[in-house]
């Protein structure tokens, strides 16, 4: 089998590409550079079974061409992360929604599978949780590009689950929940890596907020063991499935986990949001996953520790900042 992984350079989609690997399959990324690093997929060239191009998920003769040349696809391709989000909602609009449906267009030929990444975000701001994949959505107000995200990917659902009901086309919609690990960077705001690089360099560690929301975070390794067994589960298409952990810690506990496992002596600051983003920027107080269609359809929980978690992210970082102070001299 070979796998297309568009935004296969990015963080989740270079560990898919390794997970994949390792389970005999071939792969084909495509990814623009955009948000991913070729650095992130550097040892698998020249493997055999694996190839890369660079080039964007909205072109679509080179889309059309690696669908053809893949038995399925895995559509990650998408604009990430908060910061990202808000500074440039047309760039994510516009990127979310046409590079599915270009996927989407390109896999109807042959009836390819595609797996469509979405996104805990859709929930928006449901007081309902743990979250479960029939729950009703609860975006906010068009005028607050913090919801351009969630909406361009509930809408990417809808769609696909419109090509599959409407032209034949066979789809898996997996809704990540928050997912870290090695190779995740802090620069469109992702929260760890940015509380790990802080705790390194002995700067405040900024919480956004008043740092009570909470979250479940889980492994990139997990993630991607599950992304793969969905490819393998043919009682999973036309689902949409939640993956994630479900241990819940607040942002305010995380920052001084960090700090502890860091060693580190910086100070934790609380940052109000309209200073962090926008005035008016909104956050949800829980965001936690039902994991009961993920148990049945896939026989799967995520097994790796917060502390094993926060552990690799600050070896991670710390091996960057090594590079960096490296290269600067």
């Amino acid at each position: 089998m070979k796998v297309l992984i568009t935004g296969g350079a990015g963080f989740i989609g270079s560990h898919l590409a390794d997970r994949l690997l390792a389970g005999g399959a071939g792969v084909l990324v495509l990814d623009d550079l955009s948000t991913g690093r070729l650095s992130n997929i550097e040892h698998l060239i020249g493997r055999p079974r694996f190839e890369y191009r660079i080039g964007s998920a909205l072109d679509e003769k080179l889309v059309a061409e690696f669908v053809d040349r893949s038995d399925c696809t895995v559509h990650l391709a998408a604009a990430v992360g908060v910061r990202l989000i808000v500074e440039q909602p047309v760039h994510t609009i516009r990127t979310n929604l046409g590079a599915t449906e270009i996927v989407l267009e390109a896999s109807e030929k042959a009836r390819k599978l595609v797996l469509v990444a979405s996104t805990s975000e859709v929930y928006g701001k449901s007081t309902r949780a743990p979250f479960s994949e029939d729950d009703d959505l609860s975006l906010g107000p068009t005028s607050r590009s913090r919801w351009a995200y969630a909406c361009s990917k509930a809408l990417d659902e809808w769609l696909a689950l419109a090509y599959m009901h409407e032209r034949g086309v066979p789809v898996i919609i997996a809704r990540l929940f928050n997912t870290v690990g090695p190779r995740q960077v802090g620069q469109y705001g992702m929260v760890l890596p940015n509380f790990a690089r802080q705790a390194l360099c002995g700067e405040p560690i900024t919480v956004f907020g008043d740092g009570t929301q909470q979250r479940c975070f889980g492994h990139v390794d997990d993630s991607v063991e599950a992304l793969a067994r969905l490819l393998a589960t043919p009682g999973a298409i036309g689902e949409v499935c939640n993956l994630g952990a479900t241990h819940e810690v607040s942002m305010l506990e995380l920052a001084h986990l960090v700090r502890a496992r860091a060693g580190s002596e910086s100070e934790i600051r609380l940052v109000p949001y309209d200073q962090a983003y926008t005035k008016g920027f909104e956050d949800m107080p829980r965001r936690v996953p039902d994991i009961t269609k993920m148990r049945r359809l896939i026989d799967f929980e995520y097994g790796i520790s917060l502390e094993t978690i926060v552990d690799d992210v600050i070896e991670d970082r710390r091996g960057r900042l090594a590079q960096q102070e490296s290269s600067a001299a």
